[in-house]
This record gives structure tokens, C-alpha cells and sequence, in this order.
């Protein structure tokens, strides 16, 4: 079955936060490996605030139509 847009936001929200907790545990030692995973976090963090602009516009769709229904 296909995730709504809230799980999928909600899986890159976890995503971001444990790209972030990677680059800063390795910002300690330096290298391009902080850099890449600093770039996979803000790259998460973009689909995260995709994906919850889908769900909020598809809760709104909802809404709308239950409303016409009534």
C-alpha cells in the first residue's frame, strides 16, 4: 500500500534528524564525509517540507469536499 504524504514527510523529518546527528558527530573529526551527510540532511529536510505541503494541501481537498457533501 502507498504511503500517505504525512508518512513520507514524517520519514524524511527522521531521516534529516539522523543525517544531522551523523554530520555533527562527524564535523568533530572533519573530512568530506560531515560535508555529504550535511548535504543528504538539508536535502532531507526539503522533501520533509515537500511532502507536508502535499499532506496539508490534500487535508485541505478533504475537507473541502466534505464540506460540499454536507
Amino acid at each position: 500500500m502507498p504511503q500517505s504524504p504525512h508518512d513520507r514527510a514524517a520519514e524524511y523529518h527522521n531521516l534529516a534528524a539522523h543525517a544531522h546527528s551523523a554530520a555533527a558527530a562527524s564535523h568533530n573529526q572533519g573530512g568530506l564525509t560531515a560535508h555529504e551527510l550535511s548535504r543528504q540532511a538539508h536535502e532531507h529536510s526539503s522533501r520533509a517540507f515537500e511532502e507536508s505541503k502535499k499532506a496539508a494541501e490534500q487535508g485541505e481537498s478533504a475537507a473541502e469536499i466534505a464540506a460540499e457533501k454536507k
